[in-house]
């Protein structure tokens, strides 16, 4: 028997993967970068923490101690990755637009923050149905 943390590695391996597939997809762009990059559909944290739901609740039972331990980790995860990662992604976006108009005229050294840290309700949904899709595949 597989060990529930490997499908679910792999589950947030294969969100990841499909969001370089969906860019070419929607926008004809290859990008292989999406792969290690954070934010972006379906939500690999939300898929991984799925499928590591589903299967313990498969192997060791619904009403388990191990299952509600592990609802609540993946509840607490997508809440994460949709609260305080979301407002991280909004102060780099403010702070991005502040060194464009350069504060004044003057000219700003330092690079680009990173703005897609976090994830929508839509990416996080998304990775919730991609985790619930891999785990009934498997």
């Amino acid at each position: 028997m597989i060990n529930p943390g490997v499908y679910a590695l792999l589950s947030g391996l294969s969100a990841q993967a499909f969001k370089v597939v969906l860019e070419l997809i929607l926008h004809r762009r290859w990008q292989p970068s999406l792969f290690i990059s954070n934010g972006g559909m379906p939500s690999s944290h939300s898929a991984t923490v799925t499928t590591l739901t589903l299967k313990i609740g498969q192997l060791e039972g619904y009403e388990s101690s191990l299952f509600s331990l592990v609802l609540v980790f993946g509840l607490f995860v997508i809440m994460e990755a949709t609260g305080l990662r979301q407002e991280i992604g909004h102060q780099a976006q403010l702070l991005n637009e502040l060194m464009d108009s350069a504060l004044h005229g003057e000219k700003v050294d330092g690079q680009r923050l990173r703005e897609l840290v976090g994830h929508t309700w839509a990416e996080v949904f998304g990775g919730i149905v991609f985790g619930v899709a891999f785990y009934l595949w498997v």
